[in-house]
């Protein structure tokens, strides 16, 4: 039998693979936004989401090794999944249609859903509720970038 964290770990990379649905045309758009000043930390981002989707997977993982096979735990699966690729949308969503108000209601979304699973996961364990706090801090702060964004761009909103 293969071992539940890496089925977790490959759906988790099958799915982050959708990052990949963007053209160059795509990028060259969101390149020329203006940005704020504040954000330096641009560059970093991939890497922060990297460590977030670890942290998200192993969370999973320690869900379902606490309450094998239930109909909770696959009903929690499936939330973890849905979070991801709203996640992973969000990026070739907002470039496809060139729209900074898409990628926001997405970030927003999978805020809520986050947090509505953070809840759930609560009550199986505190280390899996724990390892989805940077997915419910680095959100928001995705989340007001594209606000922010949206300001300095009103013609791409």
């Amino acid at each position: 039998m293969i071992p539940s964290w890496i089925i977790i770990g490959a759906v988790s990379f099958l799915v982050a693979l959708g990052s990949f649905f963007i053209t160059p045309g795509d990028v060259k758009w969101f390149a020329k936004l203006s940005r704020p000043r504040w954000l330096v930390f641009e560059p970093l981002i991939p890497f922060i989401w990297t460590v977030i989707f670890i942290c998200g997977a192993v969370s999973a993982n320690i869900v379902w090794q606490k309450n094998l096979g239930s109909i909770i735990t696959w009903l929690l699966m499936v939330l973890y999944l849905l979070v991801e690729i709203i996640t992973v949308a969000y990026i070739p969503v907002m470039l496809r249609f060139r729209s900074l108000k898409a990628g926001e209601i997405l970030g927003v979304f999978g805020l809520i859903c986050a947090v509505f699973l953070g809840i759930c996961v609560l009550a199986i364990s505190q280390l899996a509720a724990l390892l989805l706090l940077p997915y419910l801090i680095w959100t928001p702060i995705g989340t007001y970038t594209t606000e922010e964004l949206k300001e300095l761009n009103p013609q791409d909103a």
